[in-house]
């Protein structure tokens, strides 16, 4: 998610405590990680494959896990 412009920070926990009531469960995100911008490519679109990458190097997981 993105936040606007002049908002304040997004808070992880505020962040599960708002999804508790409206979604499932085991839709609730397990891992929040807050970053000031996304890496765009030239286009302006997310680099969702940097993303990823980002991800699996936080989490200390294999990439080539499924």
């Amino acid at each position: 998610m993105r936040m606007k412009p002049g908002k304040d920070p997004l808070d992880a926990q505020a962040l599960r405590e708002f999804a508790d009531g409206k979604l499932a469960h085991y839709k609730i995100p397990r891992y929040v990680h807050v970053v000031d911008e996304f890496p765009m490519t030239v286009t302006g679109k997310v680099r969702k494959v940097d993303m990823r990458a980002e991800t699996v190097k936080l989490l200390g997981l294999d990439s080539t896990e499924g």
